[in-house]
């Protein structure tokens, strides 16, 4: 696919020019990722959105909104791929960043329902009794 070869030529380029562990090249890899993911070709995302992720936690650390970010786009892919069990610490994760930034700010953070959502319908997807479900997202809102 040409727009692909393209995309990947930009990437090779920006690693030259930045560092290979800059944030623009995990933009990118996210973004070479999600064309990747729309035309179906999903043995080349999983490893961009891992790599896009462990760049970001480099640079931003563990509990920044773009690591919570990338780890959506990797918990949807393995959820998409019925690999919901390894989805489902990853979506938590998410869910979990943002909780804390809102206690830490005071204001829920835009996409704390989002991501609330996803967790939840991830745990639906697993099979999960909506008791379940009550119980494993207070444990991830609250930390525990």
């Amino acid at each position: 696919m040409e727009l692909s070869r393209r995309f990947q030529e930009t990437i090779t380029r920006r690693k030259r020019r930045d560092y290979a562990d800059s944030p623009n090249v995990a933009i990118r890899l996210n973004n070479l990722a999600e064309l990747f993911h729309a035309t179906s070709q999903l043995a080349e995302v999983e490893s961009l959105y891992r790599r896009a992720l462990a760049i970001d936690e480099k640079n931003f650390g563990p509990d920044d909104p773009d690591v919570a970010i990338d780890l959506n786009n990797l918990a949807r892919l393995l959820s998409h791929m019925n690999r919901l069990v390894e989805a489902e610490p990853l979506s938590q994760r998410h869910l979990r960043i943002f909780a804390e930034l809102g206690r830490r700010t005071g204001h829920e953070h835009p996409l704390f329902r989002k991501a609330t959502n996803n967790y939840v319908e991830l745990m639906r997807a697993m099979g999960l009794s909506e008791d379940e479900i009550q119980a494993r997202l207070r444990s991830a809102i609250e930390g525990s």
